[in-house]
C-alpha cells in the first residue's frame, strides 16, 4: 500500500520533472520534441508491452497523460523512456495522440498511428490499444518462432564453414608436401581437386574478403533503389522448395492480421490497405494489394483480385467474399490469421526437421570427400610399393 501511494505520489509530480527535463532544464537546450526520431529504434517487444500496459490504464480510468508519465516513470534511460516523456507533454499542451507519436515514426509507425487516430474518432481507444497489443504479441511469436527455427542450422552451417577453411589453410598443404616429396606431381583427381581449392582459399582470401561484402552492399543497393530487383528477389524467395511455402503463409498471416484488426477498429477499407501496403516489405504481395485497391476504387469486392494475384488460396478467397456478403470481413480476417499463424508453425516444424538430415547428408558427403582425397594417394603409394 505504501509503495503504491508512492507511486501515486511521483505520478502526480512526474509531469513538471519531466518538462523540466524535456525543456533541456530550462538552459535553452533541445528539447525532445524537436527530434523526430524519437532517440533511436525501440525493440517491437518493448513497444509491444508498453502498448498492453497503456490499454490497462485507460481501461481502468486514468487519462491518457498521467498514464503516458506513469509508464514512461517506470521505464529504463533509453529511446522508449525519451519518446513518452515528449509525447506527454505534446499531449498535455493539446496535441492529439495520434499527432504527436506521429512525431516519431522510428517508434510508432504509420499503422500504430492510425489505429490509435480511429481510437480517437471513435473513443475507444482502450478497445483499439488493446487489439493493437495482441497484434503485436502475436507478430512478435511468429517472427521469434521462425528465428528460433533458423537458429540451429545457422550456427551449424557457421561451424561446418569454420572448420572446412582451417582443414583448407593448414592441413590440406601439409599433406601436399608430404605427397609431392613422395608420390610427385602424379597425384589422383580428386586430390588435385582438393589442392587446387586450397589454393585458392590460400591465395586468395583478400579476394574473397573484398568480394563477399562488395556483393552484399551491391545487393542492399540494388534492394533500396531498383524496384525490380527486389521484385525478382520476393519472386524467387516465393518459389524456394520448403521455405517458399513458409515465406508465404507467414505474409499472408500478416496481412490478414494487419487488414483485420484495422477493419475492426472502424478504419476505412481503402485506408486500411493504404497502411498495410506501406507496412509490407514484400513485392509481389505489394502489387496484391494494389489490384485489391484499384478493384475497390472500381467499385468491385476484395475477392477477385485476391484471386488473381496468386498468394492467396482458395479457402482465403472464399472466407473473404463470405465476409464481404455478411458485412463481418474483420471477424473473416482475423480467422485467417489465426489459422496460417497455426500454419506458419506447423510448417517450422515441418521444414527444419527436413532441414536437419539434409545438412548431415551435405556435411557427410563434403568429409567423406577430403578423407577420400587425402586417402587416395596413400592408397596409390602403397600400391606402388607392393609392385
Amino acid at each position: 500500500m505504501a509503495k503504491k501511494l508512492q507511486r501515486t505520489v511521483q505520478t502526480q509530480q512526474r509531469p513538471a520533472a519531466v518538462k523540466k527535463a524535456v525543456d533541456g532544464g530550462g538552459s535553452g537546450g533541445p528539447t525532445f520534441a524537436t527530434k523526430k526520431s524519437g532517440g533511436g529504434r525501440v525493440r517491437p517487444a518493448a513497444l509491444a508491452d508498453f502498448t498492453s500496459q497503456f490499454a490497462t490504464l485507460l481501461e481502468a480510468g486514468i487519462p491518457v497523460v498521467r498514464s503516458l508519465y506513469v509508464l514512461e516513470g517506470q521505464l529504463k534511460a533509453g529511446p522508449l523512456k525519451r519518446t513518452l516523456a515528449a509525447v506527454a507533454e505534446d499531449v498535455e499542451g493539446g496535441t492529439p495522440l495520434s499527432e504527436a507519436l506521429g512525431k516519431y515514426p522510428r517508434t510508432f509507425d504509420n499503422l500504430y498511428t492510425n489505429m490509435v487516430r480511429a481510437g480517437e474518432a471513435g473513443g475507444i481507444q482502450d478497445v483499439i490499444l488493446a487489439r493493437l497489443a495482441v497484434f503485436m504479441e502475436k507478430a512478435e511469436q511468429i517472427k521469434s518462432k521462425v528465428k528460433g527455427a533458423l537458429a540451429y542450422p545457422v550456427v551449424v552451417i557457421g561451424i561446418a564453414l569454420l572448420v572446412v577453411l582451417a582443414v583448407m589453410i593448414y592441413v590440406v598443404p601439409k599433406f601436399k608436401q608430404i605427397f609431392q616429396q613422395m608420390i610427385g606431381e602424379d597425384l589422383p583427381p580428386m586430390t588435385q581437386f582438393l589442392i587446387a581449392i586450397s589454393n585458392m582459399v590460400r591465395d586468395y582470401w583478400w579476394a574473397w574478403a573484398i568480394l563477399v561484402p562488395l556483393l552484399y552492399i551491391t545487393h542492399r543497393v540494388a534492394c533500396s533503389r531498383a524496384r525490380g530487383y527486389r521484385l525478382f528477389r520476393d519472386k524467387a524467395l516465393l518459389r524456394l522448395p520448403l521455405f517458399g511455402q513458409l515465406i508465404r503463409k507467414t505474409i499472408v498471416a500478416r496481412f490478414s492480421r494487419t487488414f483485420g484488426t484495422l477493419v475492426e477498429s472502424g478504419v476505412p477499407h481503402l485506408e486500411a490497405l493504404e497502411i498495410v501496403r506501406a507496412s509490407v516489405r514484400n513485392l509481389v504481395l505489394e502489387d496484391a494489394i494494389e489490384g485489391i485497391l484499384h478493384s475497390i476504387r472500381e467499385g468491385e469486392g476484395i475477392a477477385r483480385p485476391m484471386g488473381e494475384s496468386g498468394i492467396f488460396d482458395d479457402l482465403i478467397i472464399n472466407m473473404v467474399d463470405v465476409g464481404e456478403q455478411t458485412g463481418e470481413l474483420d471477424r473473416m480476417l482475423i480467422r485467417i490469421a489465426d489459422r496460417y499463424e497455426i500454419e506458419v508453425d506447423r510448417t517450422v516444424d515441418v521444414v527444419f526437421k527436413v532441414i536437419e538430415p539434409i545438412l548431415i547428408v551435405a556435411l557427410a558427403i563434403f568429409v567423406g570427400f577430403i578423407v577420400i582425397a587425402l586417402l587416395a594417394p596413400m592408397l596409390k603409394l602403397m600400391q606402388k610399393m607392393q609392385r
